[in-house]
């Protein structure tokens, strides 16, 4: 089997979602649509789509239990992976009951009711709430990606082996970077023990600032 990295979860738990999804919208338009001939047909799609998407949960929850146990992790993702666990299992047996349900209505050929469609409903509800805890998993814990792209500060230029720079720009709407300088902290200096110019390190100030040249002479000038 082709590897797949983290593993087979992400890519089932979409047919999952858009399956099961799409059986409650058509089970929902089989009630409310107006010509009965149409609604025959949506019944129809939301009865195919229901028990397809059990069916493929099933590698949904099998390869979601081999990811819990194999995904490195720490305290908080750990945490946040229990609670999708506890979201995802009900969810699936919720279904998987649904699916039975409609399955008896299917053989004594009986129509949907609303008590069936408003269990759907409900149904999506804990679908979608499994859906997020999920994509916390991954999109705020970075669980199953390879590696996380550094933060970089505005204009960081990176020299590249061809000679050239590519310097990053500030994302929009973010304010400018700027810098302050304490009045009494020291400044930074060079190797060579040669400290920098204040104007290179801070805007200028209004207030005037009082420079003591030092000569020969041993005698403080200001000016």
């Amino acid at each position: 089997m082709i590897e797949i990295i983290p593993n087979w979860h992400p890519i089932f738990v979409h047919f999952t979602v858009a399956l099961l999804s799409s059986s409650v919208l058509f089970f929902l338009l089989s009630r409310v649509d107006p010509a009965a001939a149409r609604r025959e047909r949506w019944l129809t799609l939301g009865q195919w789509n229901l028990w397809l998407g059990v069916a493929i949960s099933l590698l949904t929850v099998g390869a979601g239990i081999y990811a819990f146990n194999t995904v490195d992790h720490d305290t908080p993702s750990h945490e946040a992976m229990i609670e999708h666990r506890n979201w995802a299992l009900p969810t699936f047996v919720y279904f998987l009951a649904m699916a039975v349900w409609a399955w008896r209505d299917a053989r004594r050929t009986l129509g949907v009711s609303t008590v069936f469609v408003a269990a759907m409903v409900l149904g999506a509800g804990l679908l979608m709430s499994t859906a997020w805890h999920g994509a916390e998993l991954v999109y705020r814990h970075g669980l199953g990606v390879m590696s996380l792209p550094k933060v970089e500060g505005e204009g960081h230029a990176h020299e590249h082996a061809g000679g050239g720079e590519h310097a990053h720009a500030a994302p929009s709407g973010a304010a400018p970077a700027t810098m302050t300088l304490d009045a009494g902290a020291p400044h930074p200096h060079d190797e060579d023990g040669h400290g920098h110019d204040a104007a290179e390190s801070a805007p200028m100030q209004d207030t005037p600032v009082e420079i003591l040249d030092e000569h020969d002479d041993g005698h403080d000038h200001s000016h």
